[in-house]
């Protein structure tokens, strides 16, 4: 059987595959777990200064594996409400995950990202999209809520009253929509999205990794922090990054008017 995520490492960025491409890469139960698995490892993986996020074939993700769903029609409401429950608990690990770990994660999408596609979409730190790309959180169009953080990470990027009209009506928008309401980051011809997704990878591989991890952390935590809790963080991370060794390296690569050659330390 064809593993359903493709995992690859190589000059410090690690590459996830979301690999069904015959079923645009719709979320089995072994992708999954290889999701959970492959994150975990990255996190402690000094190695490692970027994530991509991609899928095999034309699409990113096309949401969950809805032809699966048809097995628990006949089920009792209450085999259906475990069964999904449980399912959907599964998924948190990776969220957390993918959250917490102190490193840039870009989604490189090209086609649909649809469902938990346009979740797992807007988990991630950045987004670089082909422009071919189209986004529906679906959903609703099969009679049930979001999951995979979509209902926490969407009105925080678009605003309350806008996540309300994406995820009632259920309606598909291509790029430049995405792209105008912060969903995404960057739009580049379809046939250039693998040269650029590799080049902006490169380019946070290749920067100060413990700033960037810290600048990540800071900026998650600022939507929940009042401003005094935020003011404290910001100290104690500044003072973090100057006891660091790319801290030394950016000073003075800027006094000498070189280009900085950071180590990821």
């Amino acid at each position: 059987m064809t593993d359903h995520l493709l995992v690859s490492k190589e000059n410090g960025i690690a590459t996830l595959t979301l690999n069904r491409p015959e079923a645009r890469n719709a979320l089995s139960l072994e992708m999954r777990e290889a999701l959970f698995l492959a994150v975990t490892d990255i996190e402690t993986d000094d190695s490692i200064r970027c994530v991509v996020m991609t899928g095999a074939g034309e699409h990113f993700q096309a949401g969950g594996d809805v032809k699966s769903f048809n097995d628990f029609v006949s089920k009792t409401p209450d085999e259906r409400r475990q069964n999904f429950e449980r399912r959907i608990h599964g998924l948190h690990p990776t969220m957390f995950t993918m959250r917490r770990m102190q490193k840039p994660i870009i989604a490189s999408v090209q086609g649909a990202a649809a469902g938990f596609g346009l979740s797992l979409m807007m988990a991630c730190d950045m987004v670089i999209a082909a422009d071919n790309a189209f986004f529906t959180l679906a959903y609703i169009n099969i009679g049930t809520t979001p999951d995979g953080s979509g209902t926490y990470t969407l009105p925080r990027i678009v605003g309350l009253k806008k996540a309300m009209e994406i995820a009632m009506l259920g309606d598909r928008f291509g790029a430049q929509e995405a792209k105008d309401m912060g969903l995404i980051n960057f739009i580049v011809p379809s046939a250039d999205l693998a040269v650029e997704t590799t080049k902006l990878a490169e380019r946070l591989a290749n920067g100060p990794t413990v700033a960037i991890g810290r600048t990540k952390a800071l900026l998650n935590s600022s939507l929940g922090n009042s401003m005094e809790e935020q003011l404290s963080l910001e100290a104690e991370n500044f003072a973090a990054c100057a006891a660091s060794n790319d801290w030394v390296e950016g000073v003075t690569a800027f006094k000498e008017k070189r280009k900085p050659d950071y180590k990821g330390n």
